[in-house]
This record gives structure tokens, sequence and C-alpha cells, in this order.
């Protein structure tokens, strides 16, 4: 009996196996496999996702910082003791930087400066030895984000796990415009609601189903946020990116899902992604693109 169940749950795992071989010319899978590897390499570069190590939100007024723990912000034991200040006032972020500590930006030494944010041309970006920082912008909230130029998570990083490149998942899709274009709630991880321009409506068919994912208007692309059946089991529970082309003359986009990939938050509990919107939960499983990263798959 031990037997013939063993032999039934080989078989079943071969059957698996086999429905999720790659598939498609060399020369595409090729340039699937080019694209995953420069995907990699920019999540390890110093403006990468790996790296980050904090995410301050600012109250009003000053915001001492260092590692000591009395501070507001606490930077990671290896920073000074007490740095600084961050000054929050009329929508505008200041640092002050303490007298026996030395802070650059682009080599220059900084004393008291303007912070320019994330959502500004030029953005101020500070330095102390093996960390940066920056300011961003997130609706009405101003906070500080931290990089660890020696972090852990950058030096220990492996790669991330993907579905076979399978050109199945290499869907054509029509383009339904919005005229004019529709505003989209787009929830984020952060409690937040960002409202954005979704000119339209990709639509699709897979295995005689049709689906449809409101896009965002990305500038010359279009981005989609979207969740499907394997969302929080095999791929990130809130969720994957995708970036396509602009419809062409016949209103046609080419929907690769073997180029969906994990939001920064899949690596990192520093980031600030956007979740998708309530209409682009697609009731498919798409065994393609990027899997779970670690433990910050829930």
């Amino acid at each position: 009996m031990k037997r013939y169940f063993l032999l039934a749950l080989s078989l079943l795992l071969f059957n698996c196996s086999d429905d999720l071989k790659e598939k498609g010319s060399p020369e595409y899978i090729s340039q699937i496999k080019d694209w995953h590897k420069k995907r990699i390499e920019n999540l390890k570069k110093e403006n990468g996702w790996l790296n980050l190590a904090g995410l301050y939100w600012l109250k009003e007024g000053e915001n001492s910082f260092g590692s000591d723990p009395s501070n507001d912000i606490v930077f990671p034991p290896e920073a000074p003791a007490f740095i600084g200040y961050f000054i929050l006032s009329d929508s505008t972020v200041n640092v002050r930087i303490n007298d026996n500590i030395e802070v650059y930006e682009n080599g220059i030494p900084v004393k008291e400066k303007f912070m320019r944010s994330d959502i500004e041309d030029s953005t101020t970006v500070l330095q102390y030895g093996r960390f940066k920082w920056f300011a961003i912008k997130r609706g009405n909230l101003y906070g500080i984000r931290l990089r660890d130029l020696e972090s852990p998570l950058l030096k220990n990083f492996e790669g991330i796990d993907t579905y076979p490149v399978n050109s199945d998942w290499r869907i054509e899709a029509k383009f339904e415009p919005y005229n004019p274009p529709k505003k989209i709630k787009i929830p984020t991880i952060i409690g937040t609601v960002e409202e954005e321009n979704s000119p339209g409506a990709l639509v699709f068919e897979k295995d005689g189903n049709t689906y449809r994912l409101d896009a965002i208007d990305a500038g010359e692309r279009l981005f989609i946020v979207f969740a499907d059946k394997t969302s929080g089991v095999e791929t990130y529970g809130a969720g994957r990116f995708l970036y396509t082309d602009k419809p062409d003359s016949g209103g046609t986009v080419i929907i690769d899902f073997n180029m969906a990939y994990n939001p920064p938050c899949a690596f990192t509990r520093y980031a600030t992604c956007p979740l998708p919107p309530k209409q682009n939960y697609l009731k498919l499983k798409i065994t393609a693109g990027e899997k779970n990263y670690g433990e910050l798959h829930h």
C-alpha cells in the first residue's frame, strides 16, 4: 500500500512540474532572463531597495536624530549618538547638524540645509560614513528614508525565485480607453490612498475567460499594480508590478507576465508601496514572473 502511495505521489509531483516547464523560443527565454538579471543588478545598486535601513515620519517642529535611544529618530547603533535635528515647518524639511559631526552632500560638508524631497528635482541626499538619508513626501506626510551601504540584506541577497519562463503568459490585450482618463484610487501599504490617472483598461482572455486591468499612465509606458490567485501563496501577498508599452495604432498592448516583479515592500519594511486597486484583483492563477522573497510575503 505504501509503495502505491509513493508511486501516486511521485506521478503527481511529476505532472505538476511538467506543467511549469520553460516554454518559448531560445531567444525569448534568453531575453526574459537577461531582463531579470538586470532587475537584480538594479536592486543591488546604491539607489536600489536592498540597502534601506529606516523610514522615520517627522512630527512638526524639531526631530532630533542619531543612534542614542533618547532621540526622536533613532538611527542604527553604528551611527553617531547625536547627529542633529530635522525641522519640519510649513511643509518644508530643514536639517541642522551638530558641531562635532561631519555630514556631507556630494562631498561638501553640511551644517544647515533645506532638504528637497524625493518628489522634487535634485533630491537632497546627505551622508555620514556608511549611512545616507533623504526626505520623502507621501500625501501630507514627510519622512526620512535611511540607507545603509553595508546593509546585511544587501550582503546576504541571493536573488529572487521566479516561475519558469513561459511564452503562454505573453498575452495580447486590447486597450479600452477612458475618455476622459479616469481617476483611480490606489491604496498604499502605509495606509494612505493616492489618486492616479488611468488612461484605460487592458482587456485580455486566458483559458476562455476575459479579464481586465486598469493601467496607470507612467509617461512613455503603462504601469500596472495587480494581484492574482497566487498572491500570498506563491507570490507576494500585496501584489506585483508590471510595465507595458502603450497601445499600438490598432489598440493592442502586449502584457508579458513573465516580467511581473515584486514591489519594494517584498524586500524591506521601509518602503511605501502602492497596493492593487480592487478592480485589479484577478481570479486567475498567474504562474509567471517573480515569486515570494524571504519572510515579507504576507
